[in-house]
């Protein structure tokens, strides 16, 4: 049977990232210093966001808490969920994080991925009916907007995708902060990501899949592309362009886009990505297969690349190392929820 976020699993995920929300060290930071009055530690630059290594990692650690708790409100963990959180999605942690924003420096900060877990979490937030969560939900607004309108001004200069298959990816970017337009009714934000991904991804052809992977990245390139159009196109259209884009795929070629990448080493932070990248393969698979047209035999072949990538991938989380602890079990959550 295909693995399932079940109750004991949505448990494992949860004490992974509580475990981490609430760590400050090791930490990354995304910091640009003006002067000496900006060396501060990092719960004092961002007392909500200051945990799992870096700030996205802590804010998508926050979703994954959020996510498990509304599929699960009766885990063992519960409990501690909603303190974790209400420790940290407070008004004025959240008015601090704003704050940061506004400085000139800040300007590119964590832009796009981090921009793109913020939205993630916000749309959550607003999508759950729980009055501590309309508290949260409430109090994230003002971050959420900010990086909204950055979003907009961005992509108004932006002439060029970013097609790596790291943080910088351009298509991940698009998608996350698509499902938030549409669910949170940011209509202008939402007009400007279609009309974008269709400018720089429609006339996309026999994308060069046989590339891939590269030793560092968490997304496939090509297939977090698919997985932004099958958002802007309607089903058969979908089905068209993707028989452009990935022309292959009835022959399973080329073969590296349906064999998991091998993780050689989840000591190292880099080759550590791998497990990420089989996770969201896996979910990207899955949403193809599930936005193709009935009866499309890419299905079933989308479906077992799923599958293969989703096991493979999930060997990596929860390994005791902190290279991958402080966020492989978000990717983790995505591939079983799909």
């Amino acid at each position: 049977m295909r693995p399932a976020l079940t109750p004991e699993v949505a448990s494992q995920f949860a004490r992974l990232a509580l475990a981490n929300v609430a760590r400050e060290y090791p930490n990354k930071l995304d910091h640009v210093m003006a002067g000496p009055p900006d060396v501060a530690a990092p719960h004092e630059l961002h007392p909500a966001f200051f945990g799992s290594f870096d700030w996205h990692s802590c804010v998508h650690a926050h979703w994954l808490l959020v996510r498990v708790h509304k599929t699960h409100p009766d885990l063992p963990e519960a409990g501690a969920i909603r303190a974790a959180l209400d420790t940290t999605l407070t008004s004025a942690n959240l008015e601090v994080e704003v704050a940061y924003l506004r400085r000139p420096e800040a300007r590119a900060f964590e832009r796009p991925y981090g921009w793109a877990w913020l939205l993630k979490l916000a749309q959550d937030l607003s999508c759950w009916s729980d009055d501590d969560a309309h508290r949260w939900s409430r109090d994230l607004v003002p971050l959420a907007y900010m990086f909204a309108e950055r979003y907009v001004e961005w992509l108004a200069d932006a002439t060029y995708p970013i097609r790596h298959g790291v943080h910088t990816n351009t298509a991940f970017a698009l998608a996350f902060a698509l499902d938030y337009a549409r669910d949170c009714d940011a209509q202008v934000l939402r007009d400007v990501l279609e009309a974008k991904a269709r400018a720089w991804y429609f006339d996309d052809v026999d994308a060069p899949a046989a590339w891939e992977p590269s030793g560092v990245d968490f997304f496939s390139p090509v297939l977090i592309e698919a997985d932004l159009m099958r958002r802007v196109l309607d089903a058969v259209a979908f089905g068209d362009w993707l028989a452009r884009f990935l022309p292959g795929i009835a022959q399973r070629d080329p073969a590296a886009l349906f064999t998991p990448a091998v993780v050689s080493n989840r000591c190292d932070p880099h080759i550590v990505h791998l497990d990420g990248l089989n996770l969201s393969r896996a979910w990207c698979w899955r949403a193809i297969a599930a936005a193709l047209p009935a009866g499309d035999s890419r299905v079933a072949i989308a479906t077992a690349a799923a599958d293969v990538h989703q096991e493979a991938g999930l060997r990596g989380v929860g390994s005791g190392e902190y290279g991958g602890d402080h966020w492989l079990a978000t990717f983790a959550v995505l591939a079983l929820s799909n």
